[in-house]
């Protein structure tokens, strides 16, 4: 099931990153990424309408793939498999969470800075890494740096923090990553002023530039 969704991630090469604060706009996201595009969101726990925003999602919009960003807790974690979010994301390491998600056989990818976060998370049989803050913790010299010594074992990464179109192809230009994340695609003031079609517009050309940039460097 993990292998699945997060291949299906990595197809695609990005995954918005989302802040939204009414659950009453969530279906209107969810069409203006399908119509560019982007199956995919990460509908992160930042905002009080998440769980309401993953729920109206997974039974509406079955077809995009919604997951939940910002798990900073078990409970965090079993309310988005509550609200029905197909996987997980979290800005850092924490065990209890990555030993919860594997009890609930729930898709999951910790956020990883250093190698010894790295040898860790591994260590809890986990394979997809979101490598956070992507930009300010060097970029992706230093994403080949740490993830060099565990090449065999063939961790992936979703970069997040400070990726953005213009440098999204110094990301997808390294093997190991899957997919890259950002907030670029559908911003917190996009939502809020129901500007639905330059979402569209970001989300299409983020699909188109991701797609290009992987033909060039295959």
């Amino acid at each position: 099931m993990t292998q699945t969704i997060f291949d299906r991630i990595a197809m695609l090469g990005v995954v918005p990153v989302i802040a939204i604060d009414r659950a009453d706009q969530a279906l209107a996201l969810a069409d203006a990424l399908l119509e560019g595009g982007l199956p995919v969101a990460e509908i992160t726990f930042r905002t009080a309408a998440a769980g309401e925003v993953i729920a109206t999602l997974a039974g509406a919009r079955p077809e995009l793939i919604t997951g939940a960003g910002t798990i900073l807790t078990p409970a965090n974690l079993a309310a988005a498999q509550g609200a029905g979010a197909r996987f997980g994301l979290a800005p850092g390491f924490d065990p209890r969470i990555a030993a919860a998600a594997r009890e609930i056989d729930m898709p999951f990818a910790p956020g990883v800075m250093t190698p010894s976060e790295l040898s860790l998370a591994i260590a809890e049989g986990l394979s997809l890494f979101k490598f956070f803050p992507a930009q300010a913790a060097g970029g992706p010299s230093m994403l080949s740096a740490i993830s060099a010594p565990f090449a065999h074992l063939k961790p992936r990464f979703i970069p997040t923090g400070g990726v953005s179109l213009a440098n999204m192809g110094e990301w997808l230009s390294l093997p190991a990553v899957a997919a890259v994340g950002g907030t670029w695609i559908a911003t917190r003031e996009d939502i809020a002023n129901g500007d639905f079609a330059a979402i569209t517009a970001k989300a299409r050309e983020a699909v188109a530039t991701a797609a290009r940039l992987r033909e060039d460097h295959a």
